[in-house]
This record gives C-alpha cells, structure tokens and sequence, in this order.
C-alpha cells in the first residue's frame, strides 16, 4: 500500500483518502480469521457452477462451515471467492488444485475548466455520434447526481448493449447520463457515519472524477469565484456507469473484484479506476487481476500512477495491460499573496477563498507560542497541542511546516503562513486564510518577524496566475522504475493532474475537515486521481473513432502521439512521464498502432515465471509456455521500451516490434533516432512501406547502452516512425541500477 506521510494529513485528504489495512476494519474472530481473497482465473467451461466450486473447496478446508465462511463468489467475468480465513486455512488453499493466488484483503487508496483547452482540446473539437454510446466504468467514492454536470438533457436512452442496473434506493436515481450504478460494502467494512449507503458520493472524489472524464459543459463554474470558466468532461457525450467501492475508511480488494466482475459483463467500454496501493505480484493485485480479465473482453482500465513521488520505484498499478497516468501541471496557478506591515508582498500558493479585506493582523511564530511543557522546537511545526492559544488567538500563526489547518483553527489563529518546500506547485484549501510559501521566503518574513516591534500581515484571497513553464510533472506524481518488471516502463503517460476544477460532492465540504462549513458544487483538487480521468476520456474519445480498436491498440495511440515534456523540474525523465503528455486530438489518427492481445500477454506473462498450468487457469485456453526459450519482458508489443541492467559494462539488448498500418494505405516511415551521448540506436530495417490499411510489419530495434562508472545512471533517447505526416513516437530509456 502507498504510504503518505502523516505530517501533511491535508495532502493526504486531497490525494487519496486515508486508509488501512482492510482486516484493521474487519476485525479478528475469536480463531483469528481474516478476510482474504481467493483467486481462481477464468469461469469454468461448460454448466458447472464456478459459486458451488467456490464452496466446495471451502469446506474441503473448513469443514462444514465453509458455507458461513464465504462473504462473496466473484462468478460474471471470473472466478473467485472472499473468505474468512485462518492463516493456516489460506495456506492450504494456497496449494490446492485450481487456486492460483490467495492474499489478504486489504484496502487500497484513492490516489476541470482550464485542464483540457490547455492540452489543445478545444470544446469543438471534431467528435462522433457514437461519443454517446461509450459507456465509462467510474470505479470511486460514488457520484452526486444532481450535479449539472450529469445532468441527461438531450440525451436519449442508454445504449441497447447496456446490461447494468441502477442500485436506486431513497437518496439516488440513475438517468441518461448515468445510466448505471452499483456500491459494494464487503461484510465488515466499517463506514463512516457521514458515508452513505448507496451509490451516492459522499466524499466529492468520485464526483470530481467522473465529471472530469465525462462531465458535461456548464458555463460558469468556479470553487466559489476561483478558476471561473466552463467545466466540461473530456467525453461530455459519453455515459456514466458507477461502480462505488469506496468509503471513507478505504477501498477495499474484494470490493474492486466484485467491481470489476460487475462492469466487464454489464458492458462498460473504458474503466477509469484513480485508486492504487504497494506494488505486488500481478495476480496478487486485485487491480491487475480485474484489468487483466478486462482486457480479456475488450476493456481498457486506466489507472492512476499514486501520489508518492517524487521518490523512485514509487509508481503503482504496473500491469503491461492497464494504462498507467501520471500527473503534470497546467499553466494555472493560484497564488496568494502576503503582504507584511512594511507593505513588502509575498507571493504564496495555497486555494484561499476566505477575504480578510486586507485588514492587517499581529504575526506570532509557533517557535514563539509554546504551550507549558512544550518544545519550541515543536511548537515552531505548529503540531497539535504544542501551541498556546492565549498567545495566538486572533492573530496570523507562522510554522515551519505545512499542516491541514486544523491545528491552527483549534488556536484561535485567524490565517497561517507556512513553509512548505514539499510541495512547491500544488495549491492546497485549508480551514482558515492560509499561505504557503518557500523557505527564502519565510526567512525573510521571519527577519521581518524579529526585527519589528509589531509584525503584521494579512493574507489576501488567492488569484489566478500564469506558470510559463507548464507543464511538468507535480512533485507528489509516482515515479518508475517499474519494480514489478523493470523493463517495463511505468508510467505510460501523463496528463493534468494539478489543481483540477470539477464537480463535487455536495455532502461534504471544501477540506472535508471538521470546522470546515464550505459546500460547494465544484472543488478544485489535485493528485493522480486527477489525471487519470482525463486519460480515461481520452481513450473514450479514441474508441469513438475506433470501437473494434484493441485495449492495447488505443493505449499505443495514445502513447506514440504524445508530445515529450521539454521542462521537467524534478528530472528522472520518462521515469516520471513516460511517453509523455496526452494530445487527444493527434491520438485519433496515429498512424501506426503498436497492438496485443491475450496470447501476447500470456507470452510475456511466460516469460515472468508463471507456469503453463498457471496460465491455463487465468485464460480458460489450451496456452502453453516454451519449453526453451522464453520471451523476455521487452519483447511484448510494447510502445515503449526499457532497457535495465545491474552491470555497468556495455549492454546491448534487440527489441523486436510489429506495427499495423492505420495511417494512408500507401505510406512509407522511416525511422528517425535521437540517441544522446552514451546511447546508440539502431532500427533494423529502418524504412518500413506499406500498401494496404491493416498491413503488419516487423523490425528490430538495437539498443546499446555504453560502458559507464556510475552505478545509477538513466540515458534517455527516443525513435520516430515518420511519413511525412503521422509522428509515432517511442521512447527508449537505458537504467544501470544497484
């Protein structure tokens, strides 16, 4: 599970909300039973019952209280069941015939007005009528459904395909637009008392999603005057269908199963899942099992990278078969700026709606306002119960350290300023008038402090600003290596994924902090979470054009077109972009697409260790793994590719590819390298002619990193296939790691 550190309870709010283990949840038996899943591959042929096989083997294990024992049989799109078990239980599961992996149920974390015009995705852009018969598969917290954002004026019914039911109960219908909806609470799962029991979103971050993949326009949007413009989905003609798994206390494995088994047979086109956790063998990952048999049947899931860069390794939801999205900035800023009793100003960034009139208030360092017993090096963090509020009452509270605001509210403060070198392009809401600013800048402010008799200042309500260098990849955006299987690179691709406009939940608040009493129809949030969905209406429009297109075929479009990030803040290139930034537009017509299937993973999946017989289990098909030689990991049809290595003497490894002709039925690539200083690439052969739509073809791509001394070291370069027209883009990155 991605950690986030308990020092910024607000970062963690706003990227994901806080969860814990599910057994922490579930609670223990007398026996020490937990939850766990056991997972079976693909339904068994022919009339036999995969839930009556589900028992059986429980009581095999269990005796007669296997019956009891069973909470859920994953029985629609593949086979499986969640139990409660002893550990000694689910280890003889574990090697019992026809089980392929049993792990601990746990939960995982959830990890736009100006976003998608920024991305050159205009409003009226070309579209076709079949937007409206793609059917999007929202995996979150819920949705609001009286949002105008789903509002289904115009919309006719849903599509005949549609096999999914609306979950309606007292608080929520369905409509045109969200044509479906279904929550999961696994038995135990414990909820918080503002959640509700349906569909309905009570924490904003499913609404905000979902809006921000397929909302529709509406004119006048803002987070209560701020980022004021038209608010519109990617897709605003495609439907919703809702699958809320989950809540306030996490998202639990058995519930993104049964959401998964759900969707793929009720017919969804896209699933777009922001939600993640620590990276784990593919069929131990609820996620990667269920993209897996979504794949299957012609789904792509899109998923978020996790919110816990910038450290390496740290990208989760890695699966070759899923799209993986990182987040960049936009060229929107909030600022907010301070201004101090000298009349020197400030500029901040925080997503402060509160006006203080400029009305000027006494400063107070926390350093300063130590409770009795406290530490001034405590208090100075402004931690909770370390201030003195009869010192900091109605006053503006300086800390070190960027908090929630929670802790500043409970003194009486009337605003905070805060330093905060963290996160320095995000722009977070608080409790109360609040500003965060760069250790340069706090040290001026705290010289200014020192120096004065009577420091003052005011914090000003936050304005839109311009960042020439968007866009970039966030701070907090999950980086690669791929630690699952390095010479996959991970993540696919980025999108907007900082300070997002989108609808909301009106059931909470601005923060969802306690003392918070802000209810608004559209927030402003960031986080991986953000950007995934526009990845999942950029795939959406892409099938539009292509409905029989592949999973794998619209995740190469969308990756070989799009465009390299030239300003990268925090380095580590295409570990933290991957191909780089979405164009949805160029994505429709790529050109050459980069295609796999079931069969191609299976190999791949080989060539990871798993066994024929392992294998035959998750496909339901007579597939076999070489005798000899296996296919290593950079021979999958991938888009990308990755060349790792722990020595540091010259490596040279051979990526064989097959493109398909999607472009002109005449055309001709040729193969342009970009092969910095201690790279060497070599296509082979590097003209490719083709003469029909449809038409395959093969080549090699040669890739020789040079000897180095360093033991961490990554060359990135990159390889165009090119006819005058189509640009399709790969990039190649070589890692020596220790």
């Amino acid at each position: 599970m991605e950690s986030q550190t308990s020092l910024f309870p607000s970062l963690i709010l706003i990227f994901c909300l806080t969860c814990t283990l599910l057994n922490s949840c579930y609670g223990a038996t007398d026996d020490d039973r937990k939850v766990y899943i056991v997972y079976m591959g693909d339904l068994p042929k022919g009339k036999i019952s995969a839930s009556s096989i589900h028992t059986n083997i429980l009581q095999e294990v269990v005796g007669s209280d296997g019956v009891d024992s069973k909470l859920h049989s994953y029985t629609k799109s593949f086979s499986g069941f969640v139990a409660n078990l002893t550990s000694e239980e689910a280890q003889k599961l574990k090697g019992m015939e026809g089980v392929m992996s049993v792990f601990p149920n746990e939960n995982k974390q959830l990890h736009t007005t100006r976003s998608w015009d920024f991305m050159g995705f205009p409003k009226n852009v070309n579209r076709t009528t079949f937007e409206s018969d793609i059917i999007i598969g929202m995996f979150d917290t819920g949705i609001w459904p009286e949002s105008e954002s789903f509002n289904d004026q115009g919309f006719g019914p849903p599509p005949k395909r549609w096999r999914g039911i609306c979950q309606e109960s007292s608080n929520f219908t369905c409509n045109n637009k969200i044509i479906g909806a279904r929550y999961y609470r696994s038995q135990g799962q414990l909820i918080g008392q503002d959640d509700f029991d349906s569909p309905r979103d009570s924490e904003g971050h499913g609404t905000h999603t979902a809006s921000t993949a397929a909302g529709n326009l509406v004119s006048g949007a803002s987070l209560l005057g701020l980022g004021l413009g038209t608010a519109r989905g990617g897709v605003p003609s495609a439907r919703i269908a809702v699958y809320k798994i989950c809540w306030s206390r996490g998202c639990s494995d058995a519930d993104i199963l049964a959401a998964f088994d759900d969707a793929i047979s009720d017919g969804v086109d896209i699933i777009s899942l922001s939600v993640g956790g620590a990276p784990k063998d593919y069929f131990k990952d609820s996620i990667a099992i269920g993209a897996f048999h979504a794949m299957k049947n012609g789904i792509l899931t899109s998923n978020s990278a996790g919110n816990s860069g910038p450290s390496p390794g740290s990208v989760s939801n890695a699966s070759p078969w899923s799209l993986t999205v990182a987040a960049t900035t936009s060229d929107r800023k909030f600022v907010t700026n301070v201004k101090l009793g000298n009349g020197e100003l400030y500029e901040g960034i925080s997503i402060n709606t509160f006006d203080l009139k400029n009305k000027m208030f006494p400063i107070i360092y926390g350093g300063d306002a130590p409770t009795i017993g406290s530490d001034p090096s405590d208090s100075r963090l402004c931690l909770a119960y370390t201030i003195d509020k009869k010192l900091v009452e109605g006053k503006i509270l300086l800390c070190d350290m960027a908090l929630d605001g929670e802790q500043q509210l409970a003194t009486g403060a009337v605003g905070t300023i805060m330093q905060d070198t963290a996160f320095p392009d995000v722009a977070f809401s608080y409790l109360l008038p609040a500003s965060s600013l760069g250790l340069k800048k706090v040290s001026e402010l705290k010289d200014y402090y020192n120096s004065s008799r009577t420091p003052t200042a005011t914090i000003q309500k936050s304005i839109e600003g311009k960042d020439e260098l968007a866009p970039y990849v966030a701070t907090f955006s999950s980086r690669g290596p791929n630690r699952i299987t390095r010479d996959i690179l991970k993540p696919d691709l980025t999108a907007p994924g900082v300070d997002i406009l989108a609808a909301w939940s009106e059931a909470t608040t601005v923060t969802g902090d306690e003392g918070d009493t802000r209810i608004v129809p559209y927030n402003i949030v960031s986080g991986t979470s953000m950007s995934c969905p526009h990845a999942t209406a950029a795939a959406a429009y892409v099938k539009s054009f292509h409905p029989t297109w592949s999973p794998a075929a619209i995740k190469s479009a969308l990756m070989t077109t799009a465009y390299p990030i030239s300003v990268d803040r925090n380095a580590d290139a295409e570990f933290a972009y991957g191909a780089g930034q979405i164009n949805p537009t160029r994505a429709i017509n790529p050109g050459l697409i980069y295609d796999a299937g079931e069969i191609d993973y299976v190999d791949f999946l080989c060539g990871q260790g798993y066994t024929s017989e392992f294998l035959r289990l998750v496909t339901s098909e007579n597939n076999s793994c070489p005798q000899t030689t296996k296919k290593l990991a950079s021979h999958l049809n991938y888009p990308s590719f990755t060349l790792s290595s722990k020595s540091k003497s010259v490596r040279t490894h051979v990526f064989p590819r097959t493109v398909t002709n999607v472009g002109s039925p005449m055309s001709s690539y040729k193969a342009i390298v970009n092969a910095p200083a201690g790279l060497k690439i070599e296509v082979i052969p590097n003209v490719l002619s083709f003469k029909s739509l449809g038409q395959k073809k093969s080549f090699l791509v040669k890739v020789t990193r040079l000897e180095t001394k360093m033991d961490h070291i990554i060359i990135s370069g990159s390889f165009i296939w090119y006819d005058g027209v189509h640009q399709v883009r790969s990039p190649i990155i070589a890692q020596v790691y220790s």
